[in-house]
């Protein structure tokens, strides 16, 4: 009995503290100075804010300070307006993603109180208007990604002032259907340009100029499925892509989008000069087309060659048939003029006339 007690006395002296060691797997992480918006989603470490297809008509106010990355997806902000987050600065934060937000418009000073601020994405957003000092407070960022967002206006004037004032590292411009080089939005000390994924059909020699200017020596370019034309005009770019391919991570995928005959082949293997130029183009025929000539007419002096050979070589054995053509004709020629001489003859002609006598 004695044992029994003792054993019991024991367990009740470390349940207590069995329920303090389990109590924090009961209760829920306390939020972040400044609380976690009720729409949302927070992760203490790392600090991270969630906000998902909640469409949210505004910013949510109640954001932990200490929030480096905050993710607002799927809502109808609309307008990111002045100074959006001025009254609750987050002075930690340094990615914002604004994805699928229905973002229309940005303006000045938007990202006022955001200081620490690297990373901005506003992709797929349709973008009608950004303010010349939309990301004027953000002197630290770096990223800027702009994937499907261009695609409701045209917007390169606006955006290279708002960028004017930056030192972007990266820039994405993926999906937003360019049919040319956005040189404008490429300020100096830019390291990555994605253009994936838009109508590019090839770039002129001045706008590969622009990639090669002082501030950009070590640009790399993205152009993954865009539907080169394998023509004329695809010259510039080949020569470039073959001086500097190491430029262009994705140089090995990049395909052609026609003229059928070169559907699929990979522009690496074209070169530059095999590339005919029409007239109207205003550049000289291709060294293909060229070289199709001069072998063309290689072939027909061969031919000619070849025939004037033959000849030489039977030169008696023609000459004896040219002879025999030429006497088998006199003969046939001497046939008819006997016979024509025979039918001129009256006396031929009495005796037939007359056969009974």
């Amino acid at each position: 009995m004695a044992r029994r007690q003792t054993r019991a006395s024991s367990r009740r002296g470390w349940l207590p503290w069995l329920g303090l060691a389990l109590l924090p797997l009961a209760v829920p992480p306390a939020a972040a100075p400044g609380g976690c918006p009720s729409p949302c989603y927070c992760v203490a470490t790392p600090e991270l804010v969630q906000c998902r297809y909640e469409r949210l008509e505004e910013l949510p106010k109640e954001l932990p300070l200490t929030v480096h990355n905050l993710s607002i997806t799927g809502s109808n902000l609309s307008i990111l307006h002045r100074a959006a987050f001025a009254s609750h600065p987050l002075p930690d934060l340094r990615l914002l993603r604004l994805r699928h937000d229905n973002i229309q418009i940005i303006e000045d000073m938007a990202l006022q109180g955001l200081p620490s601020l690297q990373t901005l994405d506003l992709s797929h957003n349709p973008l009608l208007s950004v303010a010349a000092g939309a990301f004027a407070e953000a002197p630290l960022l770096r990223t800027l990604q702009l994937n499907q967002a261009l695609l409701a206006a045209p917007l390169e004037d606006q955006l290279a002032s708002a960028l004017g004032n930056l030192s972007l590292r990266r820039l994405e411009l993926a999906g937003n259907a360019l049919r040319a080089l956005p040189d404008t939005l490429l300020p100096a000390g830019l390291e990555e340009l994605d253009l994936r994924n838009n109508s590019l059909e090839g770039l002129t020699a001045a706008e590969l100029r622009s990639l090669d200017a002082p501030g950009l020596k070590g640009l790399r370019v993205t152009l993954g499925a865009n539907p080169w034309s394998c023509a004329c005009s695809l010259r510039p770019l080949l020569a470039w892509l073959r001086a500097a391919a190491s430029r262009v991570p994705d140089a090995r995928s990049l395909r052609c989008a026609g003229p059928p005959p070169l559907r699929g082949t990979a522009l690496l293997r074209l070169r530059p000069e095999g590339l005919p130029c029409t007239a109207s183009e205003g550049g000289e025929p291709g060294r293909l087309e060229t070289a199709s000539y001069v072998f063309f007419g290689i072939v027909l002096a061969l031919i000619a060659i070849v025939f004037l050979m033959v000849l030489y070589l039977n030169r008696r054995g023609i000459k004896r048939w040219l002879h025999n053509l030429r006497e088998a004709c006199r003969d046939q020629m001497e046939g008819y003029h006997y016979r024509y001489e025979q039918d001129a003859d009256p006396r031929c002609t009495s005796a037939i006339s007359t056969p009974g006598l």
